[in-house]
């Protein structure tokens, strides 16, 4: 979640953009009604906005930069040591204008297979290998990443639809990992425990913990590899990746650039395996005994079904899931600060971050001044291609996102919401949005519930207390902001009972975050924690080791047995 160096962004410039707006079956899926409402909802938008088909041919030779990348209109999706694939083709499209990009052959359960076996064998020889030499391997995937940030970076913008500059910040995201890695292969440490009984040496150690699988989603389809990718690495563990089905072009340019710098430092390329598929290979690795830890970022709903298949078989799931965040503005805020907090943080990348703000409380002494400042905020922010310049906020990345969004939209009126600003679909090519405002009541369903789309509720409140509580009455546990220049508030908002979130922030947005600290949240987010703090110890098996130097047989907690 970041632009160069960090996961923020800039603060927003008041450039004055003019919307192209039209209505298209709102009205209808408003007036749906009953049990089933959601589900017919989500039909009669995704009908709506199905209505403007994806086109077939190919626009690859309109972006140069693919071939720069090892990229060609007929792509392989899976990488063994060799790249060869048996699955079904999928095509790559660009959410800015509909256009097929590129065609991806994908793997099954039995290229899967493949993959794991070989990674399999390629492990022991990796693990067994010192940690600063693991480093070195890693240092130089960071270099090789550098060399190709701006094609990267383009790429990412173009498959996923998110400006540019946040493209280039997603693999300059990886990049630092790598250096942070790097550093880290040389203090990976256990420590020594003092012993009750003489001539005795008790260690704590960490050893690799095996070959991982990683599950990655499309909103951060290079960056979210990288946090796993660098850190397992120097941990001594190879992987087997499985990218986002719709993002497949990102997925097989950052491999080849990985596995390139495996091979010639004379290191297996398989121990970075890539087998782009569907459901059935998440659920093969979900469920594989060889893989002792398998990290999963993606939705609660399928984040639950992989970490009990992963705990059944009593392994590790990583789990980076949903996150319905909270903005609280209190009325001491600087409010020109919080204003340009909550508009990037809600329309930044189309509002499709997992630490999107979707939530805004503002306290009630400040609140018409702060919605009218809002307001007027959205209206200036230019909307346009992902890989267009000036913009700052570009498409949702499919056309089920746009069904979603109207459905966010026809739910919060039904459920008393007022929309102050957006809510349409803009009639142009491509899978673009107004970003929406919508006053609403806290104690509304859809306050509730994540919606990955550009949507924020805006909420009044009365004092801190209660604030605090909303904030954590939700099932999600990613990450909130508090935004005040009260110190009493400060330390209560990030003391134990303040909020309940993995990223508990004061007074920047609730999607910033550097590498340098461990990145998750708590609950229904699912409790997983990747790149810095302690994240490493994840990826190694921790051992208890008592040394007997002594020629005595002295037992613990005064014991004789003679």
């Amino acid at each position: 979640n970041h632009t160069p160096h960090t996961r923020h962004s800039s603060l927003l410039p008041p450039v004055v953009f003019p919307f192209l707006l039209t209505f298209t079956m709102l009205a209808a899926a408003s007036k749906l009604r009953g049990a089933a409402y959601k589900r017919q909802a989500l039909a009669v938008a995704t009908r709506a906005v199905g209505a403007r088909a994806y086109s077939s041919a190919l626009s690859f030779d309109k972006h140069p930069f693919l071939k720069e990348l090892g990229l060609s209109e007929d792509n392989c999706g899976v990488y063994h040591g060799e790249w060869k694939a048996s699955g079904d083709v999928v095509t790559s499209y660009d959410p800015s204008t509909g256009e097929a990009i590129a065609r991806v052959q994908t793997g099954n359960v039995a290229d899967y297979e493949t993959a794991v076996g070989k990674l399999v064998r390629a492990q022991r020889g990796w693990a067994d290998t010192p940690a600063p030499v693991r480093g070195e391997v890693v240092r130089q995937i960071g270099e090789a990443l550098r060399g190709k940030l701006d094609a990267l970076g383009a790429l990412v913008s173009l498959e996923v639809g998110k400006i540019r500059v946040e493209g280039v910040g997603e693999v300059q995201e990886y990049v630092d990992i790598c250096d942070y890695a790097t550093g880290l292969s040389r203090m990976l440490g256990g420590r020594t425990v003092q012993s009750e009984r003489y001539g005795h040496l008790m260690l704590e150690n960490y050893n690799p913990l095996g070959p991982i699988g990683i599950i990655s989603a499309f909103n951060f389809p290079c960056a979210v590899y990288g946090w796993n990718n660098a850190i397992a690495l120097v941990a001594g563990d190879g992987m087997v990746w499985k990218g986002a089905p719709t993002t497949p072009l990102v997925s097989v340019a950052v491999t080849k650039i990985v596995t390139e710098v495996l091979e010639r430092n004379g290191h297996p390329g398989e121990l970075c395996s890539l087998v782009q598929g569907g459901a059935d290979v998440g659920d093969a690795m979900a469920k594989d005994e060889r893989l002792p830890l398998v990290s999963f970022t993606g939705s609660t709903e399928v984040g639950r079904t992989v970490g009990v298949n992963v705990q059944r078989r009593f392994g590790r799931p990583l789990l980076e899931l949903g996150g319905n965040n909270a903005l609280i503005v209190m009325d001491d805020a600087d409010l020109d600060l919080a204003v340009r907090s909550a508009t990037f943080a809600a329309v930044g990348t189309a509002g499709q971050r997992c630490t999107t703000t979707r939530r805004l409380y503002v306290h009630e002494a400040v609140h018409d001044e702060f919605r009218d400042r809002l307001v007027k905020a959205y209206a200036s922010v230019p909307i346009g291609g992902a890989l267009e310049e000036g913009v700052l906020c570009g498409p949702v990345h499919t056309k089920e996102g746009v069904a979603k969004f109207l459905q966010g939209i026809a739910n919060a009126k039904a459920q008393g919401g007022e929309v102050l600003c957006g809510g349409h679909v803009i009639d142009r090519p491509g899978n673009f949005v107004q970003p929406a405002i919508v006053s609403i009541a806290n104690d509304a369903a859809c306050v509730q519930e994540e919606n990955f789309v550009p949507i924020v509720h805006l909420i009044k409140f009365a004092d801190f207390d209660q604030v605090v509580e909303w904030n954590n009455a939700v099932p999600q546990g990613l990450s909130s902001s508090l935004f005040t220049q009260n110190l009493k508030y400060m330390h209560r908002w990030t003391g134990p009972l303040g909020a309940d979130t993995g990223i508990v922030n004061v007074n920047i947005p609730t999607n910033g975050a550097e590498i340098g600290l461990s990145f998750g949240g708590n609950k229904s987010t699912g409790g997983g924690r990747e790149a810095g703090g302690d994240a490493w110890k994840q990826y190694m098996r921790q051992s208890g080791s008592t040394i007997n130097c002594s020629g005595a047989l002295p037992l613990a907690q005064g014991i004789k047995f003679d």
